[in-house]
């Protein structure tokens, strides 16, 4: 009689913006990385034992010397790393858009540190590794743009990342646009070639290729492995971009992104990391193609090879999160940036016990680059996020507050200021790269001073945000209110979903007083 592993979790694994995912298995460990465009520290590095409970053991991309993004536009940056191990080292393999180009890091530990980047010469976007048995690396890299998109390959030296072979076309997929995300396999002697088509909105999909050569031809297996693209009530959306990874008991499994769509226009959440079984059929790996079997609610029963039957449960996540900022203790590794990290003393948990001190300089949440602006991302449609500040702008145009960010050109935001000599709130609501609405209230300074601070809170439901702020700490006024759908990926333009963050910003000769936050509060509504 053969043992039974059962695996009851809710998808998707990872909330919030963690799209693209990539998974490796060593040993009994899995690990996994996701992309962040323009945020940093970049690619968030996760550790689980079973596939469903993940933890954060670090970013790949660290430090400045391995990529600087300040140049970079919301959704430019890093793009789709791949992460992969051979012979006791870690490689994640990415795309920096309009910057470096296509490289690729190392690491012993896969919480780090990671080399510095090592490039390599030839490809689009989304590069993936692959270590043959013969010892032959090679690299599979989409090329083209949209309906010419394709992937192309060609071996390299892993030590510094020179080809050795020219690169040649490998896979054109099944007539779709936007061939990327390719992963080369070898599994049961057998070549697989898989790649995300469609792009990322409803048509995209997850398909397929296997040969007897690492270079083909790719005999295309006639359907999609993946996609909910002809199921438009389902609740998981814009399904693909997937990785294929077994786990000890020689079950195979799959981790892709999606979309929890609650409308035509997308999820504010973005893209995130789903799990699901895989079939084989044939000798095809299969998820589900429009089956819609692959759901919220997933309870999973598999052979094990462990002497019992075995429950594995997802953790209950709570619903409530407080954070206290303590000199102690700097910022938790899920806290991220605009581009690159602040520089020294603009964002402090030292400089004052009990406060995170944001010292702002001349750049505000439209200019994005070097924007002091530390932020988590929302994990939840409907929300509500609450903070308390202690701040005395001393200049006209000096704020700080809190923002609910998708891009520079897409967010919404709440602040205190000073507007004609006097202490202010307003509200800020940048929408579609098109306008900037704003939303004024003046405060009783002497009650402010008083109580010694203000507090804000953005509250979303799955219409709408709202923006919140209460001087005595029990009467809240809602200053503005705005369309959930007008800060979607699919509205805005963007591949990333939205973050929740503190912010300041001064004038143009750069003055900011501190602006002082001593709590961050994140519930599930």
């Amino acid at each position: 009689m053969t043992n039974t592993k059962t695996v009851q979790y809710r998808n998707p694994v990872l909330s919030g913006f963690y799209p693209d995912p990539s998974a490796i298995r060593v040993g009994e460990d899995f690990y996994m990385v996701t992309s962040t465009f323009e945020y940093f520290p970049g690619v968030p590095i996760f550790h689980s034992k079973d596939l469903v409970n993940w933890e954060q053991i670090g970013h790949v991309l660290h430090r400045e010397s391995q990529v600087n993004l300040l140049s970079r536009k919301s959704s430019q940056g890093i793009y789709a790393p791949v992460l992969r191990y051979h012979d006791g080292l870690f490689y994640m393999i990415t795309t920096d858009v309009y910057g470096i180009g296509n490289f690729f890091v190392t690491a012993a530990n896969p919480a780090g540190p990671w080399s510095d980047p090592i490039r390599i010469p030839h490809g689009g976007i989304d590069p993936s590794l692959f270590f043959d048995d013969d010892g032959k690396v090679y690299v599979s890299v989409q090329s083209g743009f949209a309906e010419t998109s394709h992937v192309i390959q060609y071996e390299i030296n892993p030590k510094t990342g020179e080809a050795l072979t020219e690169p040649v076309v490998v896979f054109e997929g099944d007539e779709g646009p936007w061939v990327e995300g390719p992963h080369l396999y070898k599994i049961n002697g057998m070549y697989y070639m898989m790649t995300a088509s469609g792009g990322t909105g409803p048509m995209h999909r997850e398909i397929i290729g296997r040969s007897s050569n690492p270079y083909g031809p790719f005999e295309m297996l006639e359907h999609p492995i993946l996609t909910h693209n002809a199921l438009k009530d389902h609740p998981i959306q814009y399904t693909g971009h997937a990785e294929l990874l077994d786990d000890v008991d020689g079950n195979w499994w799959v981790l892709f992104l999606g979309v929890r769509l609650f409308n035509e226009r997308g999820s504010v959440l973005g893209r995130e990391t789903f799990l699901a079984p895989v079939t084989w059929v044939d000798g095809w790996p299969m998820v589900d193609n429009n089956e819609g079997h692959v759901g919220l609610e997933m309870k999973v029963t598999v052979p094990t090879k462990q002497d019992a039957d075995v429950l594995i449960q997802q953790q209950e996540q709570p619903k409530q999160l407080v954070i206290s900022f303590s000199a102690s203790e700097p910022l938790s590794m899920d806290w991220i940036y605009s581009r690159v990290l602040p520089k020294a003393g603009a964002v402090s948990t030292s400089s004052n016990d009990g406060y995170l001190t944001l010292v702002g300089n001349e750049k505000a949440l439209h200019d994005g680059q070097d924007t002091v602006y530390v932020s988590r991302r929302q994990l939840d449609h409907e929300m509500r996020f609450e903070t308390a500040l202690s701040y005395q702008p001393e200049q006209e145009g000096e704020a700080a507050g809190i923002a609910a960010r998708l891009s520079d050109h897409s967010y919404y935001a709440i602040a205190l200021t000073k507007q004609d000599g006097k202490l202010a709130v307003q509200a800020t609501l940048m929408r579609n790269q098109q306008e900037e609405q704003t939303a004024v209230a003046a405060i009783d300074a002497e009650a402010y001073n008083t109580n010694g601070s203000i507090k804000f809170a953005i509250q979303s439901t799955l219409q709408e945000y709202s923006l919140l702020y209460t001087v005595d700490g029990e009467n809240w006024h809602t200053l503005a209110t705005a369309p959930a759908n007008d800060i979607t990926p699919d509205s805005g333009g963007s591949f990333t979903g939205v973050t929740l963050g503190m912010f300041a910003h001064g004038t143009a000769s750069g003055n900011s007083a501190p602006a002082q936050f001593s709590y961050f509060k994140y519930e599930a509504m």
